[in-house]
């Protein structure tokens, strides 16, 4: 069993839907799962800015999309100053990666992941309805991307690749990895993040058997996996009642970690709770 904390840190007012985050110095990055928004929260000056990462001549909401044109980007990562949003893949109009400079704040032309996504169902036989990409880690060389299995056959698993994500070029090899229950219901992928050689990330359980629909929530665990192995090294429940879907490292002190999270309450509401979460190694 771990030893771990969690605590309220940090009340936004301005962003719903919280699906993932990444802390970058002292800006907090946040996406939300339906906007065509990248969410820029100074912890410095409390101040919250908006880029607006929505593709050439669309003329929709940028925010409060509804569900069935909404980009679903649940996967934030990053390199250095370059960030990077990927789109779930779980619907056809789910299908792209937004790459943006966080120090100039130039945002590029999006990059169409269809072929990309339809390559990696075909090598992974994960059909359409179980294909749902909620987490990406980078290091520089390798992408380590999460197929949350919140659909019918609950297929969890990890895509290794190197590549270019410009050419959306890569090598596979794809790891099916189990997890547990949480309250009696199937746990799946929600994020993940690269410390070091390990792979810590969160799942959350959902009374559902659908990429699409949302369920009633179960609750919330962190884990750890090797990246050599892909073996899952530990998992412990968080929370029996909140569903967070964004991770981000906040501090390394000694032999504990302490983590920034996101909840993503499934409504329209334009604010959002950040959570500490304070873990033993």
């Amino acid at each position: 069993m771990q030893k771990f904390q969690l605590e309220l840190f940090l009340h936004i007012i301005g962003i719903g839907s919280a699906s993932g985050l990444l802390l970058n110095g002292t800006n907090l990055y946040l996406v939300s799962d339906n906007s065509h928004i990248l969410y820029d929260y100074s912890l410095t000056d409390k101040k919250l800015d908006k880029i607006n990462i929505a593709p050439k001549g669309y003329e929709g909401p940028l925010e409060n999309v509804p569900k069935k044109d909404k980009p679903d980007f649940e996967a934030l990562t990053s390199f250095g100053e370059e960030l990077y949003l990927f789109g779930s893949g779980s619907t056809a109009k789910r299908n792209t990666i937004v790459h943006v400079d966080g120090q100039s704040k130039k945002v590029y032309p999006p990059i169409d992941a269809t072929d990309l996504y339809l390559a990696m169902q075909d090598f992974s036989e994960i059909n359409a309805e179980n294909f749902n990409i909620e987490a990406v880690a980078y290091d520089g060389n390798t992408w380590y991307v999460f197929n949350r299995g919140n659909g019918p056959k609950g297929q969890n698993g990890v895509f290794t690749m190197n590549g270019d994500i410009n050419e959306s070029m890569f090598q596979f090899i794809y790891n099916e990895v189990k997890l547990p229950l949480i309250n009696g219901a199937p746990s799946s992928f929600t994020d993940a993040i690269l410390i070091d050689d390990k792979l810590y990330f969160l799942a959350t359980a959902e009374k559902t058997t659908s990429t699409y629909k949302d369920g009633e929530i179960s609750g919330t665990l962190i884990g750890r996996m090797d990246t050599e192995s892909m073996e899952v090294e530990f998992t412990e429940v968080i929370s029996n009642k909140n569903k967070f879907e964004g991770l981000t490292l906040y501090k390394k002190q000694g032999d504990k970690l302490e983590f920034l999270l996101c909840e993503d309450t499934d409504s329209d509401a334009t604010e959002s709770n950040i959570y500490k979460l304070t873990l033993e190694k």
